[in-house]
């Protein structure tokens, strides 16, 4: 079920109850109370699954979505799926994560709009969450995957991968929990979030509350176009140019008019088409509260709070961690992973993805990502032997 463009955008692009599920298969994990403060009374988490879990569940996979990613890593935007899956090229039989081997998992993270408990879905009282929804942190997003680890009944992950937002929660389940993983991969991220990081993502976070709409977080009830969507355009706008090189956007569009369109009268250049349509997309499948929860979690994240440091925090790491950042990357510069491999209890080495994607290559180049995924599946191969 692609993304439709016909008529105003929805109020918000959450999946909702009664929506077609999809490959998504539900659990109630019961109630949280969050490192920030506040609680909620019950998480409801919806996942996926790919290939078969093996009779001693050794052959467990879990991968981590980024910001505006989801439980759908791979298959088609069948109904119930606005998107092909964002790994859809890395994993199924035959592929880098091969599922005639692998059982993979991949779950909507905590504070999500596709299916897990967030902003727009329904408290206790049967009105959404909105403004009353509390802030939520990576260590309280990976104590409810530990809980769907737990209910899924794999006592140890083969490994754990996920890039940028995903990359913090995989360092997380290495710090908090080192012995139920045996291998892990982090791309194009880092073990804390940055003053630039922070900045570029507070920038976000206002566009969308001074956006009218947004109505305080309590948009829900509005008409379809009536919603957040000019605040949520701006907020992917900024988003979309730090997740590309600025060499891709010169080569790629540089001083081109948008077909039809004269910028020197009341048209747009190419450029400007493309985050228009990117900000068009994103408002289609997407929530306004999501993104500001899930990117205040990232502004957050230091894996070095409340455990003396970074450096300390990641003493902590068992597993081997196989890291690689992207050449062109001006959202998570490669200098970030370089540090990371530097501070990590055994000897490592930094993968360098070359490309002139910028940030979004830990989502494109798939041939370049495929070999460092098989070198860490090599290394869950022989923990499990």
């Amino acid at each position: 079920m692609a993304i439709s463009y016909s008529g105003p955008p929805p109020v918000t692009g959450a999946w909702q109850e009664g929506d077609h599920p999809g490959q998504r298969k539900f659990v109630e994990l019961g109630a949280i109370e969050l490192e920030l403060g506040g609680s909620l009374p019950e998480v409801k988490v919806a996942y996926e699954t790919f290939g078969k879990l093996n009779s001693n569940s050794s052959n467990a996979i879990y991968i981590e979505h980024a910001l505006t990613g989801d439980s759908h890593a791979a298959g088609l935007d069948t109904d119930g799926h606005l998107t092909r899956g964002w790994w859809d090229g890395l994993i199924g039989p035959g592929l880098a994560i091969n599922t005639n081997e692998w059982f993979v998992v991949c779950a909507n993270v905590l504070g999500g709009c596709q299916g897990t408990t967030g902003p727009s879905s329904l408290a206790p009282n049967g009105d959404r969450w909105g403004s009353t929804f509390p802030r939520v942190t990576v260590s309280d997003q990976v104590e409810i995957e530990k809980r769907l680890t737990d209910y899924l009944k794999i006592e140890k992950w083969a490994s754990i991968m996920g890039g940028s937002m995903g990359g913090m929660r995989v360092l997380e389940w290495a710090v908090e929990y080192p012995n139920r993983i045996n291998s892990a991969f982090v791309i194009a991220s880092a073990p804390r979030s940055s003053a630039d990081q922070i900045a570029t993502q507070s920038a976000q976070i206002s566009a969308i509350k001074s956006d009218p709409k947004w109505r305080g977080g309590d948009y829900y009830e509005a008409k379809a176009g009536d919603g957040p969507h000019v605040g949520l355009g701006i907020a992917r706008r900024f988003a979309q140019l730090t997740y590309r090189s600025e060499t891709e956007l010169d080569v790629r569009f540089g001083r081109d008019n948008q077909d039809g369109e004269d910028p020197y009268s009341d048209g747009r250049f190419a450029i400007e088409s493309y985050l228009d349509h990117h900000a068009e997309k994103l408002a289609r499948r997407f929530d306004a509260n999501t993104y500001i929860y899930l990117t205040d979690s990232m502004s957050t994240f230091d894996i070095g709070r409340n455990r003396g440091g970074v450096g300390n925090a990641l003493q902590k790491i068992k597993a081997p961690i196989i890291v690689a950042g992207i050449d062109s990357d001006r959202l998570y510069p490669i200098r970030q992973q370089a540090d990371l491999v530097s501070a990590l209890p055994f000897k490592s080495e930094l993968n360098v993805i070359s490309s002139p994607f910028g940030h979004d290559g830990f989502l494109i180049e798939v041939d370049q990502v495929a070999p460092v995924i098989k070198k860490t599946l090599e290394i869950a191969t022989e923990k499990i032997s």
